[in-house]
């Protein structure tokens, strides 16, 4: 299958962090299959309970279109969980205690892992951001004489790797570039619109 994946794990169901979370990613659904890409939930609760919690997020987000659009994979043994380094690593042995963190891993279509994000339970993921680097790495995989700095979002400036040539820049750049003169008189900020 030629497409990325974000895998994700949260505490617990029924809890009100992760429902909001797996709330926004499910209004957000079709933003995510824009740029080729699924969505998988991980609970280590049971399947059973997915259905009940499903209906809650659905009520509590109206604005999820039709069925919920991912699939939460069910590991009540945590087999998986552990495996993917997705568990409180403290209590990984204590199944009363051994909750999922808020994991997420982004995986490219040859089986690669492109990043991976480690929220406390106490703090919610920002769909926007997941979004986010998702464009970066589909970008950079498209174009890989670039790279995108802090607070980039399509359509922003993206910088030149420091191994492009200057010789080489007219051919892969041919609506320009812009360099950024540092104090140090180094110029290895440059940065390009054309991508």
């Amino acid at each position: 299958m030629n497409r990325w994946v974000v895998l994700f794990s949260h505490p617990a169901d029924f809890t009100p962090v992760c429902t909001t979370e797996l709330g926004r990613l499910a209004v957000h659904e079709s933003h995510f299959s824009k740029r080729n890409t699924k969505l998988l939930a991980l609970s280590v609760d049971q399947l059973c309970d997915h259905v009940d919690w499903v209906n809650d997020i659905k009520s509590y987000c109206p604005d999820i279109p039709g069925d919920f659009p991912y699939p939460i994979v069910a590991d009540p043994e945590r087999k998986l969980a552990v495996e993917l380094g997705m568990i409180d690593e403290a209590a990984k042995d204590d199944p009363e205690r051994a909750f999922t963190i808020r994991a997420l891993y982004i995986v490219s279509p040859d089986h690669r892992l492109r990043l991976s994000m480690h929220y406390p339970t106490s703090t919610g993921r920002n769909v926007d951001e997941i979004l986010r680097v998702i464009d970066s790495l589909q970008l950079v995989d498209r174009k890989p004489q670039v790279v995108t700095p802090a607070n980039w979002t399509p359509g922003d400036k993206v910088m030149i790797v420091p191994s492009v040539k200057e010789e080489d820049i007219p051919e892969l750049f041919p609506k320009g570039i812009e360099r950024v003169l540092m104090p140090s008189g180094k110029v290895y900020v440059r940065t390009t619109t054309d991508y």
